[in-house]
């Protein structure tokens, strides 16, 4: 990395200049950032520019593919065919503002010509016609303009909330455009889904991929949660049974007695940035693969959809394995996301797929369903050096797995699940021995965004414990973490040790205290949904409280403590399980929403969250939140509905827990916390004695691709899920849950029509 004095508009300038990379194709490509310290106006902003690629179609509907100059300053983005910096007469071919509505996508690696870009789709959320691609050669490059949009959305906002006509004159400038047939395609305002995704392309495909892509990975952009919740929390034992090479390999023996198959799971650290790890493992080039997988070193990609989902074939020959000598081949899907804490979940899944029938000559063999993790460990060391913990777990039914994990003789070492877990073994060798993987990060382009080497607060949202009927390993995350982090374990522990497990605080200052409660008789509100008299009931949802959630404490902003989340500040009175032709918002002005019963308008005040679920039909899960006493003019909660979009985007926070379910699903779902303004868009609705927040989870192919796993197993799940206002200063703490829901083992036939 390179530093120099350079001047800027009105003053000096600052630069910071990576060094230089090479694309695939042998092109040059730069990314900097620097700060200006011009004029009043412009002093302090940052400048990212560098190299890009606009891709899109023209108006004959071919690809094209233009090398081009992107320049950003605060608020502010051109194009240009140049650098301005090395030819000062060049002028922009679009420039324009990047307003508050605009939402950031990486939509993953697509091939366009002969070159395999991570592209990153930009669009209007208030109008998605309204939108372009740019992309780039490596994930590196293509987080950090993510990373650039994201500062000039922060920019626009910050100039709206100045007192003025900040507004006005914003409104008055162009939104910065892209032309979408032959290169207008407009992307006006405002960033808002941060949710990326590696390599490959997402979902969708062959009908023979359809069920299974369903069942794997519509993670809807929720974010990570795994866990347990309910009245005895017990926790999972992972346990390491050997220690290989650096490579810890654990097995969950909470359930050891059950006969049932082994959750097992191979744990290292490797020197590298998530995105290096994620790159090596999705990579399907040979030469590569063969100096650290023994397995599947030999790939064809056969299909890629949507930018986080793939199918490949590959061969392999067993005699590394087995004395037999036949030659075995396989299929598999593989669909990765990102989380908002930046760490990566691949799933992979046994897959047929049309281009490669059974061959002769050779014995079609199932790769066992697995999960990869890739998790930063960014901020837990005093070196620059980037480290993350990689996980690869699977599910072992094999007899000589017992037999091998008591340092007997056994052949499991001659078995596909031990060539599964040597992989990570062989991947933290192979990257530690290639330094030239790695990428290269700059401190000064990108700061920590956990200070003093702390955890996202997301990270420990759920209480995970063990699955009442599947084999259940969502502790995994939990305990790894625990173990590799230190420093979030020991707030962790301070923070439960020291509160006892004890509930939020007192919220009755949400709410107006001089005000004498009705009763909110929940028995007049019939949803389509039923409520469950207990756990046993299917079809189902019932009231599980909060205590199964861990949310931000009073002390928070001091030492990251939390404590265990109370009753709910609002009473759930009904939910709705609606399937609508497309997806609807204002539901709550509908004549079948319980807001225009009679009862409902009695209510002081009513929180309406209505899911959209992307799907064939599309659903609408509607939960109807209802409070004793009108909310206090000087809470929170009042500043959250009535305050503007981009502040609720910012606090509106939900925490999933998978209760009961097939692991995959788990991995898949997670336990953190997630804010879904900046993972999906979100609508809000405020009239009368009600807010409704419309979910569209549609709106983000992973959260689609997730969402779809999850109805894949849907009438086998039980899941949690808590609603709350992300508290930020020492005033909002502690944190309190405004409402939650345990929805259980869903049945999709069981929907009515909105309008039937």
């Amino acid at each position: 990395m390179e530093t120099k004095a350079g001047s800027g508009e009105g003053g000096t300038e600052s630069e910071v200049r990576l060094d230089n990379n090479y694309n695939r194709s042998g092109s040059k490509h730069r990314y900097r950032r620097s700060m200006s310290s011009g004029g009043e106006d412009d002093k302090g902003l940052l400048i990212y520019s560098g190299w890009v690629y606009h891709v899109g179609n023209n108006s004959i509907g071919h690809e094209f593919c233009h090398h081009r100059f992107l320049y950003i300053k605060g608020k502010y983005v051109e194009m240009h065919r140049r650098d301005p910096e090395e030819n000062p007469g060049s002028k922009p071919m679009r420039k324009g503002i990047i307003g508050p509505s605009l939402t950031v996508e990486e939509t993953g690696i697509r091939k366009v010509g002969n070159e395999e870009l991570y592209t990153i789709q930009l669009y209007n959320r208030l109008d998605e016609t309204k939108k372009g691609e740019i992309a780039c050669t490596t994930a590196e490059e293509s987080k950090k303009w993510i990373e650039a949009f994201d500062y000039a959305k922060n920019q626009a906002e910050y100039e709206l909330s100045r007192v003025g006509g900040a507004r006005n004159k914003l409104s008055m400038e162009a939104d910065f455009e892209l032309e979408s047939h032959r290169l207008v395609r407009k992307y006006a305002s405002g960033l808002k889904k941060l949710i990326r995704r590696g390599h490959g392309q997402g979902l969708g495909g062959p009908e023979t991929l359809t069920r299974q892509s369903s069942t794997l990975g519509n993670s809807g952009s929720f974010g990570d949660f795994e866990g347990e919740f309910g009245d005895a929390v017990e926790a999972h034992e992972w346990k390491c049974v050997r220690t290989i090479n650096g490579v810890r390999i654990l097995e969950d023996v909470s359930d050891a007695k059950s006969g049932k198959a082994s959750l097992v799971k191979a744990v290292a650290l490797v020197d590298a940035s998530v995105d290096t790890v994620l790159e090596v493992i999705l990579n399907t080039d040979r030469q590569k693969r063969y100096q650290w997988d023994m397995l599947t070193g030999d790939l064809e990609l056969l299909d890629s959809y949507d930018g986080n989902y793939d199918v490949v074939y590959g061969t392999y020959d067993p005699k590394y394995l087995t004395r037999w000598h036949s030659k075995k081949d396989f299929v598999f899907s593989r669909q990765w996301f990102q989380g908002q804490d930046g760490s990566y979940t691949i799933l992979q899944f046994p897959a047929v797929h049309k281009k490669r029938p059974p061959r002769n000559g050779y014995q079609r063999t199932t790769i066992k369903p697995s999960t990869w993790e890739i998790r930063s460990l960014d901020g837990t060391n005093d070196s620059n050096t980037e480290k993350c913990l990689v996980t690869h777990m699977l599910e072992i039914h094999s007899s000589g797995w017992g037999k091998w994990k008591k340092n007997n003789n056994s052949k499991f070492e001659k078995t596909i699940p031990y060539a599964l877990l040597s992989q990570v073994a062989g991947l933290k060798e192979y990257i530690g021995a290639n330094p030239s993987l790695k990428c290269e990060s700059s401190s000064m382009f990108r700061q920590s965004k956990h200070p003093d080497g702390e955890l996202p607060d997301e990270f420990y949202d759920a209480i995970s414990g063990a699955s009442c009927s599947t084999t259940d390993d969502e502790d995994s995350e939990d305990e790894t973490e625990k173990e590799e982090k230190p420093i979030k374990d020991k707030t962790v522990s301070s923070a439960i040790s020291s509160s006892g497990l004890k509930q939020a605080s007192d919220v009755n200052k949400e709410l107006d205290p001089s005000i004498t409660p009705i009763h909110v008789d929940a028995s007049q509100f019939n949803g389509s949904l039923q409520k469950g008299k207990d756990d046993a009931d299917t079809n189902c949802w019932t009231s599980p409280g909060g205590t199964g959630f861990m949310i931000r404490g009073k002390t928070y902003l001091k030492n990251s403590a939390k404590i265990t989340g109370g009753l709910p500040l609002l009473k759930l009175i009904a939910v709705d399980w609606f399937k609508v032709d497309k997806a609807t918002d204002k539901i709550a002005l509908h004549p079948k929403s319980h807001v225009q019963s009679e009862a409902g308008k009695k209510l002081p005040f009513v929180l309406v969250i209505n899911l959209e679920i992307p799907a064939k039909p599309n659903y609408s899960l509607v939960l109807y939140y209802a409070a004793d006493r009108p909310v206090n003019k000087d809470s929170l909660l009042e500043k959250f509905l009535d305050g503007t979009d981009e502040f609720r985007d910012s606090r509106f926070k939900l925490i999933p827990s998978i209760v009961e379910g097939y692991w995959m699903v788990k991995r898949a779902v997670g336990t953190k916390g997630c804010l879904l303004g900046k993972a999906v868009s979100c609508k809000y609705f405020r009239q009368d004695n009600f807010l409704e927040i419309d979910v569209d989870i549609g709106s983000s192919s992973v959260a689609r691709s997730v969402i779809g796993l999850v109805l894949g197993y849907v009438t086998s799940l039980v899941v949690d899920l808590a609603i709350l206002i992300e508290a930020n200063e020492e005033a909002e703490l502690p944190e309190y849950i405004l409402g939650s829901v345990r929805l259980n083992r869903v049945r999709l036939e069981s929907a009515i029509p909105l309008d039937g």
